[in-house]
């Protein structure tokens, strides 16, 4: 006897991805399946969206400045250059360490919009979150913070909207008074939020005329921590020979300590006995600067000692993004 086939319902037309509105991940998906979103056409949208871009400051000015405040840098602010100038009513953009209330940006009532960079984004591509922030930011209402949300997949990034030949100058700020330009009309909130985020920031310098070299002071010791852009290995390599010929440091007391990686960039860092100020680590750190190019050009395999000097760096390197 034959068996019966199982009858099956007519399956209705489905919409194209292109056609289906972005919805919250837990609700339905608009394509009618019954399943929530992220369990199906959601599904390609978040892994295009959490793709991991390991350089994503990479084509901007001031590259190695950018990974610093968003790594390094408590308090700081950098005025941005738009690639096709400042829409009407926006008299300018500053790109800011953090931002009240933890917003991702803020419009001011005067139509300045600051842009936050230390806030957690949604994707694995920090440019593209921080181009749609800026975006929307442009256009909110004046007076009011731009909240997070998750960048479309196919969206601006900021090597996008920003001019790529404008400078990227960082101005470094004792504490985060550049919150509020008008403390008397500050709300609670926004006053707490004050407080507590000068309670917190670490005293940093950036050393004028060295690219991406921030002191910063400690209780027990300071330090000296370098974003550089040069290639991992061959960075590792020359602070190996360096290392090994006892040149690696910056004066008496000072000593290299490791490393770290950061969005895609090497940043060494050394200790300071806690008397060394800033402006004392200045010509030390530009001296080595020189060191570190001529050790950069030797191209000859490194000997015992500058291998044993390599390995003890890259045991004490960590990955911070």
């Amino acid at each position: 006897m034959a068996k019966k086939r199982p009858q099956t319902k007519a399956r209705r037309p489905q919409p194209t991805d292109g056609d289906l509105p972005v919805v919250g991940a837990r609700e339905p998906c608009p394509c009618g399946s019954g399943r929530r979103y992220k369990a199906c056409h959601g599904r390609a949208a978040a892994q295009a969206g959490t793709e991991l871009v390991q350089r994503p400051f990479e084509g901007l000015s001031g590259e190695g400045d950018w990974v610093a405040l968003r790594e390094l840098v408590p308090a700081a602010t950098v005025e941005l250059t738009l690639k096709d100038g400042l829409p009407e009513g926006v008299p300018s953009v500053t790109l800011a360490t953090v931002l009240p209330m933890a917003w991702p940006a803020l419009r001011r009532d005067d139509g300045s919009v600051l842009l936050a960079l230390q806030n957690d984004t949604a994707s694995g591509d920090l440019s593209r979150d921080l181009a749609d922030t800026l975006l929307r930011a442009l256009e909110a209402e004046p007076g009011t913070p731009v909240q997070g949300r998750r960048a479309p997949a196919d969206g601006p990034r900021l090597q996008d909207l920003l001019a790529a030949d404008a400078p990227f100058e960082p101005v470094v700020h004792e504490g985060f008074e550049f919150w509020v330009p008008d403390a008397e009309n500050a709300t609670p909130e926004v006053t707490a939020s004050l407080e507590r985020a000068n309670a917190a920031a670490i005293p940093t310098v950036r050393l004028p005329d060295l690219d991406a070299a921030y002191w910063c002071e400690t209780p027990e010791k300071n330090h000296l921590r370098w974003v550089m852009p040069h290639e991992e290995e061959r960075l590792l390599d020359a602070l190996a020979r360096l290392s090994a010929a006892g040149d690696s440091g910056l004066g008496e007391g000072t000593r290299l300590v490791g490393s770290f990686r950061a969005h895609g960039l090497t940043v060494p860092v050394w200790d300071l006995p806690s008397c060394v100020g800033a402006a004392d680590v200045e010509k030390p750190a530009a001296e080595f600067a020189e060191r570190l190019a001529t050790a950069l050009a030797i191209e000859a395999p490194l000997t015992p000692d500058e291998r044993r000097a390599r390995g003890g760096l890259t045991n004490r390197q960590v990955t911070l993004s």
